[in-house]
Order: C-alpha cells, then sequence, then structure tokens
C-alpha cells in the first residue's frame, strides 16, 4: 500500500484581498492543503476596511465578462478568460453562502447590506479560519528563493526560513512592493509604476469656494490624450474629484504621470450638450422668456451655486433681465459651462482608493492559472500585477477573480 502524500504547502505573501481569498479558495479546493499567509503589518484586510469610505465596495453589478474588461485600463484582454471563471455574480454568490448579502446601488457599486467593511472582513477571516488557514501578522517576507526540488525557501522579518511547495505573491502594487523585489530576483520583470486613481489639483477662481460642491454627470476631458471620461464630478479644497476625474487618471495614469500632472482639462458640467446645443438652448430662453431674471434658473441645468459663479465671472448681474444680456455674453456664459479649461497642477490620492498602475509583466503570466510562465509553482494574484480597474468596486473584483484561480490553482 502507497505512503501517504505529504500535503502541499502553499505560502501566500501578502493579507489583502486578493492573498486572503486566494488562502481560502485554496483550502475550500483541497482542504488538504497546509497555507500560511504572512502580513508585514499588523493588520489584515486594511484596505478592505477603508474601501468606499469605510462600507467596502465588494464589486460592481456588471455580470458580463466582456462588458466587464472594459473597466480594467491594465489587464482587459488578460483578465476575460479568468473572469468566465470568477465574475462578479461569483463573488455575490459566494459571499450569501456566508451569510452576507450585498446591495446594488444606482451606479452599479455593490455594498454590504450592512454599509460596513467590517463585516467583509469578518466574514473573510472567518473563513479562513474555519477552513484552517495560518494567519501571521505582523510577519513579512524578505527574501525567497527555488529550492532543488521546486519549492521555496522562504525568509521571515524574524529571522526564520520556512519552506513551501507553492508560492503565491499577492502584495499589492506599490513602489514598495515585496512581491515585486521577490518575482524580479526570480527573473521576472516589472512595468513602470505610476499612481492610479487620483484627484486633481487646481486653483481657480471659477470654482474656489465650492467646495462639496457635486455635478451628477459631467464631462472630464484631456484634450492632449483625447481622452474624455464622464460620471459625476466633485469641487474639493485643492480641486476636482468623482468618479470622472478618478476614471480619467486612470486611463491617463503613465501619461499624466510623464507630464509630471501639468496639463490642461476642459470639462463639460453639462454632460450631454455641446457648445452650439448651449448657445441655442440660451438664445431660445431669451426670446421666449426675456423678462425673466438670468439668476432665478440655471438654464442648463447646472448647480445654482455653480451657475451664479459663471454669471460672475462673466459680469452679469443675476438680477438682469434675460433680454438684457448680449448674446456674446449667453456664448461666453455656453462655453464655460460646457468647454471650461482648467490648469491641473499637482495631484492627490484619493481617500478611498489608492492603486498603482504597474506591476509584473503580464506575458508572464498564465492567466489560466495564475501561473508564472518562468518559474513553476510560483502564481500572483491582485495588483502585484500590472492590472488595475477604474473606480466602483472594479479593483477589488480583480482581486477576488486573480485570487481564486491562484489559490485553487496552487492547490492542486
Amino acid at each position: 500500500m502507497d505512503a501517504p502524500l505529504d500535503p502541499i504547502r502553499i505560502a501566500i505573501v501578502g493579507g489583502g484581498a486578493a492573498g486572503i481569498f486566494a488562502a481560502i479558495s485554496a483550502k475550500e479546493e483541497n482542504p488538504d492543503t497546509q497555507v500560511s499567509v504572512f502580513e508585514r503589518s499588523n493588520r489584515f484586510l486594511a484596505k478592505v476596511k477603508v474601501s468606499g469610505g469605510g462600507r467596502c465596495n465588494v464589486t460592481h453589478a456588471c455580470f458580463e465578462p466582456k462588458e466587464l474588461v472594459t473597466r480594467y485600463p491594465r489587464g482587459s484582454r488578460e483578465l476575460l478568460g479568468p473572469f468566465y471563471r470568477w465574475q462578479p455574480q461569483d463573488t455575490v454568490d459566494w459571499f450569501a453562502s456566508k451569510g452576507v448579502a450585498l446591495k446594488t446601488e444606482d451606479d452599479g457599486r455593490m455594498f454590504p447590506t450592512t454599509d460596513s467593511s467590517q463585516t467583509i472582513i469578518d466574514c473573510l477571516l472567518d473563513s479562513a479560519r474555519k477552513c484552517g488557514v495560518e494567519l501571521h501578522a505582523k510577519t513579512g517576507i524578505d527574501r525567497a528563493q527555488v529550492t532543488d526540488t521546486g519549492g521555496f525557501l522562504l525568509s521571515t522579518t524574524a529571522n526564520e526560513n520556512i519552506e513551501f511547495d507553492r508560492l503565491i505573491l499577492a502584495t499589492g502594487g506599490g513602489r514598495d512592493s515585496v512581491g515585486h523585489k521577490i518575482a524580479v530576483s526570480m527573473g521576472h520583470t516589472t512595468t513602470t509604476l505610476a499612481p492610479s486613481l487620483f484627484t486633481f489639483h487646481i486653483k481657480d477662481s471659477r470654482i474656489e469656494g465650492l467646495q462639496g460642491l457635486s455635478v451628477p454627470n459631467a464631462v472630464a476631458t484631456c484634450p492632449f490624450l483625447k481622452l474624455s471620461q464622464s460620471g459625476p464630478l466633485l469641487i474639493t479644497h485643492w480641486g476636482m474629484s468623482g468618479p470622472a476625474i478618478l476614471k480619467l487618471s486612470a486611463w491617463g495614469a503613465r501619461a499624466l504621470a510623464d507630464c509630471n500632472y501639468k496639463f490642461n482639462l476642459q470639462i463639460n458640467w453639462t454632460g450631454t450638450l455641446d457648445l452650439e446645443s448651449a448657445k441655442q438652448a440660451l438664445l431660445q430662453a431669451k426670446q421666449r422668456n426675456g423678462a425673466k431674471q438670468i439668476g432665478t434658473n440655471s438654464l442648463l441645468g447646472l448647480p445654482r451655486r455653480l451657475w451664479d459663479r459663471f454669471l460672475e465671472t462673466e459680469s452679469i448681474d443675476p438680477k438682469s433681465k434675460l433680454s438684457q444680456v448680449s448674446n456674446n455674453q449667453l456664448h461666453s456664459i455656453a462655453s464655460l459651462c460646457v468647454a471650461g479649461n482648467y490648469e491641473v497642477d499637482g495631484k492627490s490620492m484619493n481617500k478611498e482608493e489608492f492603486v498603482t498602475c504597474g506591476g509584473i509583466s503580464l506575458r508572464e503570466v498564465d492567466f489560466k492559472k495564475m501561473e508564472s510562465k518562468q518559474v513553476p509553482n510560483l502564481y500572483f494574484a491582485g495588483e502585484t500585477l500590472d492590472i488595475d480597474g477604474v473606480t466602483g468596486g472594479f479593483n477589488f473584483q480583480a482581486a477576488w477573480t486573480t485570487g481564486h484561480i491562484a489559490g485553487s490553482s496552487a492547490a492542486v
């Protein structure tokens, strides 16, 4: 009778969403595996904690893989196959099986019905512990080397050397990513790193003092990139934020870094009107309601405070009758509303999002298994890879998908 085989020993470096989900997936695929997660900090799932303003934007209600991949500036082609294996509906079903219900908001973002990220953290950590995952906080990995048997010898910050059969790198994509350093030491390459999902610094009298004002559907354009994104736009103390700006920053991440975040930004505050349509709308309002004061209503659907500011910019008294406002002034107002130019001078990371463009070169990874093409038994998950999505739950979905595939592949 053959002797029983030793259980597969899996090390996961990084205790974020991708790493913890990879650990759970490995144990669910093969309960006999020995799975250890090493997290350098004293807290697992730190990014989950702050996501979505503390509510955790778990995923997005986009259930068609071909549509889903269009939300990823980097990794869209490579993620198509993985999303057919594990997509947002699978994420929703998995959390539901653990007793955690998700809800969908009007913009498609999905959150736990409790509106608390702690619900997601508790679910993931409880699931990991119940299936026997060993969680090692305050234990980083300094080095990893391939052994003669094809396994990995890991050196921890506690001065221990531990051998494993499989290694999953899920350390995120920052400039100090240990996962990148380990992968590079084994022959992998990384693409150029740059911030993604950031807000724009703008000092401009047209928006000064309007912090907190939100426009529900604006279009933000970088003319030099011929790149536009639409969605809610928020005026802040330092400039502009909101989904329209964050999405634009994601798609233009590398080019905006190359210009040191100094560029011209054009805003269509109406979201739908072009310049000629806006001009005609104002001229028609003048013809039909010439006796009305121009400041009585926002004629192009802008928030009243913004409309008043644009009137002030053009030195138009809001009490002026429409018939008293010249056509040239109306043309200028139309231009401010649909094609206003603003100079961006710097950026800030969005408080709820800190995502990096760049990471392990996708050409070096087999996305059927999330396994290295160069080093057998080495796997990748999450933002360690050159993958990032726009705001709205897409980065977490990439973490669940790649974590699931990496963990289940490493377990067999």
